[in-house]
């Protein structure tokens, strides 16, 4: 699936392991781990970036760390700094806005998005996005607002 997708043109790959969190560590290494890392690789192949999201990852980023990927996705329950200092600050990193902040009143949307940025400096790289999907009922005109802050406050120095 992850191959036809690159063939018709994805020029990246994000796979979503929105389960993976509810397990204990132990056995998200002995039965996750081990197949996310082999699909991974397999992906990598086709010479594109691969993200990895893992939902729920606080307890397991030292696994994840290793598993191949271009950049670690990680969930809005993680501290972004945390996240960086297990994950270490050779590794891309991508997120982490939690989607409800998506409801603030304007300023306090950009605040958060300031902060996530101010944050994401720390790691090799940092692409900001969502913690996880946009909510249904998000008004559309705070997603715009959200863009603007990124584009605004996002240039690394």
């Amino acid at each position: 699936y992850l191959s036809s997708q690159i063939r018709a043109g994805a020029q990246a790959i994000q796979i979503f392991d929105s389960w993976a969190g509810i397990l204990a560590p132990e056995d998200y290494k002995r039965y996750a781990f081990p197949y996310a890392k082999k699909v991974i690789a397999e992906t990598r192949k086709e010479q594109v970036p691969v993200i990895y999201f893992v939902n729920d990852c606080a307890g397991i980023l030292k696994e994840v760390k290793n598993c191949g990927a271009d950049v670690i996705s990680v969930d809005w329950r993680v501290d972004l700094s945390d996240a960086i200092k297990k994950l270490g600050r050779k590794v891309t990193i991508q997120g982490n806005l939690d989607p409800c902040a998506l409801f603030l009143p304007g300023e306090k949307l950009v605040e958060r998005v300031k902060e996530i940025l101010w944050k994401g400096e720390a790691a090799k790289s940092h692409i900001f996005n969502l913690g996880h999907g946009v909510l249904p009922q998000t008004p559309v005109e705070n997603v715009i607002a959200m863009v603007e802050a990124v584009h605004t406050y996002g240039t690394r120095k």
